[in-house]
């Protein structure tokens, strides 16, 4: 063979395996993905990856990790229902849409990443807990919001206790919850195998958030952890701990606070700590079961290769850490939240250790499907990081993540950044209020706060937040917001206030000292 023909040859050769290739990624970029995402409330993410995946037997959250990504450092944009929904629908951080609480969040007309898979010609179905929208939850829940301000403590929630329902058969625990995921793996077998257009489907779900205490009444909180023996058996009990708690002289004011309005003051038991602890265990492997119930109807419906399946939750639980239960707290229990990615474009078995939060869904769920997302998002795209072959973003994702709080059981708005080894939590004006740093590489239990032996490392985290959020601003304004919205719900109530008020969940604390309370909230409001 002659010289030219060689090159001739080879670069014909050449020419066939590029357009080979541009034909497949032009195959690739037409191609557009199913979504199906399992959203749980209350979840802790720690549990989903070693050595937390170690306490609980939750096969499917197993699954996913196996045959997809999840990511070690994903956070809550806010550590409470309906603000961090907000965050997660919207893809923008909650003092930019103004969600506050669980009462003021998004409006209802708000454009959601959902909403941009139907216009661009996704068949879509949202089923269950959606909570992202204004003027919901109790009364109890705004006005203890509102009042956080108050120089005034008063139990708020109802002591944790645990419920022990069914026999070692009781598979349903949480009925709500499984009818809708029923319904949930009902209309993928019967519509979306139908479908000729892909499909994006949300199943919402209620556990493990504890449940409501019914004896202490309708306006009462979510304080029971229930479930029965058939999910108890997935705890490992040995492995439970108890965690360790700082003295009350020790505890950071807000820290104090938030365990005082929790109703966690009192004295506990080492086998109380640790049965709320496997209660709560084993309700997320409840969870883990509703979220295998969607896995296997894709799979029986030969959709499970040709979807992206997602699971993660609104914040997470802190089980007794810190003194405390519930969320609204900058702790990893209350703010890791799980995160897996699996499906087709993911590669199998990458376990991710970027910060990422909420805010990332909306510009993923785009990219996944080829749509151009709004420049306006507070998120950026996982794509890069789930496939490893993407096209690198235009510009690097950030190093950090940011979560804040401005509801209940908190006195104080509160500000978390994380970046590296470090998490820094500013609070109010960051004046007023002394700031947290924990070094989490050496302090997993965040038991020591640092702040003192690292002012450099505080004054540069600080720095970095303000560029994020001018937060004293948006704290002066959230206090401002709370007088305003309390101030004209008293004055709309009238004669009937003082009776409202009685039949708050903290009612028995404001009974006690009624004329000190409205005292102090007189002087507060004239502030």
């Amino acid at each position: 063979m002659s010289t030219e023909m060689k090159v001739f040859c080879t670069a014909f050769f050449i020419f066939a395996q590029l357009h080979v290739l541009a034909f497949g990624f032009n195959r690739t970029a037409k191609f557009r993905p199913n979504f199906v995402m399992v959203m749980s409330d209350a979840f802790d993410g720690r549990l989903t990856f070693d050595p937390g995946s170690t306490l609980v037997q939750l096969p499917y959250t197993k699954y996913l990790r196996e045959q997809g990504a999840v990511f070690l450092n994903s956070y809550t944009n806010s550590p409470i229902c309906c603000p961090s929904r907000a965050a997660m629908w919207s893809g923008r951080f909650v003092h930019l849409t103004q969600s506050w609480n669980n009462y003021k969040c998004l409006e209802g007309n708000a454009t959601t990443w959902m909403d941009v898979l139907q216009e661009n010609g996704y068949h879509t179905r949202s089923l269950g807990k959606l909570d992202f929208t204004s003027g919901g939850h109790s009364v109890s829940n705004r006005v203890e919001a509102w009042t956080r301000d108050v120089p005034f403590l008063l139990r708020q929630e109802g002591r944790p206790v645990t419920d022990l329902t069914g026999n070692a058969s009781t598979e349903r625990v949480m009925t709500k919850d499984w009818k809708t995921t029923d319904i949930a793996v009902q209309w993928i077998r019967q519509t979306a195998a139908s479908l000729r257009q892909p499909f994006a489907l949300y199943l919402g779900l209620n556990l493990p958030h504890p449940y409501r205490t019914d004896s202490l009444g309708p306006t009462a909180g979510g304080s029971t952890f229930r479930t029965s023996p058939y999910w108890l058996k997935k705890v490992s009990h040995q492995n439970v701990s108890v965690p360790k708690w700082l003295h009350f002289s020790e505890m950071h004011p807000v820290d104090y606070y938030s365990t005082y309005t929790k109703n966690c003051s009192g004295n506990f038991t080492e086998q109380e700590v640790k049965d709320i602890r496997a209660y709560y265990y084993a309700m997320c492997a409840e969870t883990d079961a509703m979220l295998g119930a969607v896995v296997e109807a894709l799979r029986d419906s030969g959709l499970l290769s040709s979807t992206v399946l997602l699971f993660t939750s609104d914040h997470g639980d802190l089980a007794m850490e810190h003194r405390q239960f519930y969320k609204m707290s900058m702790f990893e229990g209350s703010s890791h939240v799980p995160l897996l990615v699996a499906g087709p474009g993911v590669k199998a078995g990458l376990r991710l250790h970027e910060p990422v939060s909420l805010v990332d869904i909306y510009p993923t769920m785009l990219d996944l499907a080829g749509v151009s997302a709004p420049g306006d998002l507070s998120g950026h795209s996982l794509v890069p990081l789930l496939s490893r072959s993407a096209v690198p973003p235009a510009e690097p994702r950030p190093d950090w993540v940011l979560s804040e709080y401005h509801g209940c059981n908190a006195n104080a708005s509160t500000y978390m950044l994380r970046q590296g080894k470090w998490k820094y939590i500013a609070y109010a004006d960051g004046l007023s209020v002394p700031p947290q740093l924990f070094d989490l590489s050496s302090d997993k239990d965040e038991l020591h706060n640092v702040a003192a032996q690292f002012p450099a490392v505080c004054q540069h985290l600080d720095k970095l937040l303000r560029s994020v959020v001018d937060y004293p601003i948006v704290s002066k304004e959230v206090q401002r917001y709370n007088r305003q919205q309390f101030s004209s719900w008293r004055q709309s109530l009238g004669d009937s206030y003082a009776s409202i008020i009685a039949g708050l969940r903290w009612h028995l604390d404001w009974q006690r000292h009624p004329d000190l309370y409205e005292k102090a909230i007189d002087e507060w409001l004239k502030a």
